[in-house]
């Protein structure tokens, strides 16, 4: 079995909000960015897939944010992955500042071909899987299943040249800015922790117009953007 990998970062200004603390963009960018860095340095990242034109994609996420570093503060990362099957892979984060722990996430991945859109079974990763797996409990519990919901309020947007990813669609980060857009800025600055869920169902593509429909009640904020043709994204926020 392998170990827990862990690396190092620092709350850079482009990455904190009005408050002067990691907006959760920035800190669900940074479990991204390990995600990434971690599975090229264990020889299944991207890169390693590219050759077949197969890439990997997030299709559920589930964050909990404890408590928003400081602009300056310098934080590790730990990650690992413990849990895979044909359909996905699943990764965890924990983030912490010394010994304390200020948020910790579960992700599952599929691999997709670039090529047909579809998603590629994944045993053909077993044996390197095998090689990676970490004998530890994921920090949190699973992405949540979000269903459909009822929603009172919406905008619309187009997807343009800067939302766009090397996977040629929309990327992951600008999903959670779009739902952040949509929360008051008191609901932002007063709180004292969240969990975020999201449900990738679709691909969000260049030049698309997208609907960004949504509701609360009480600290639970519910989320669907869709294209005309298709539910792109459902997604959750709890405030503590």
């Amino acid at each position: 079995m392998a170990e827990i990998t862990s690396y190092k970062y620092r709350i850079e200004p482009q990455d904190v909000d009005f408050t002067l603390r990691a907006s959760a963009s920035s800190i669900i960018n940074y479990m991204l960015n390990v995600a990434g860095t971690d599975a090229d340095n264990k020889g299944f990242g991207v890169a390693s897939l590219q050759d077949n034109k197969y890439t990997w994609v997030l299709s559920r996420l589930g964050v909990e944010i404890y408590r928003q570093a400081e602009q300056y503060s310098n934080i590790v990362i730990d990650t690992w992955v413990n849990e895979f099957n044909r359909l996905s892979s699943t990764r965890n984060f924990r983030m912490r500042q010394d010994d304390e722990v200020l948020a910790a996430g579960v992700s599952q991945w599929c691999v997709l071909d670039m090529e047909s859109r579809q998603v590629v079974d994944l045993s053909i990763m077993k044996e390197r899987h095998d090689e990676v797996m970490v004998d530890a409990p994921s920090p949190i519990s699973a992405p949540a299943r979000l269903r459909p919901a009822e929603h009172t309020a919406s905008s619309e947007y187009t997807v343009a040249y800067s939302d766009i990813d090397f996977n040629r669609h929309m990327n992951t980060l600008r999903y959670v800015d779009m739902i952040f857009d949509a929360i008051s800025l008191d609901v932002i600055e007063n709180n004292c922790g969240m969990r975020i869920d999201f449900n990738f169902i679709a691909e969000a593509r260049y030049g698309e117009r997208l609907t960004i429909a949504h509701s609360h009640e009480g600290n639970t904020w519910l989320f669907e953007i869709s294209s005309s043709e298709k539910t792109l994204c459902r997604a959750k926020v709890e405030f503590k």
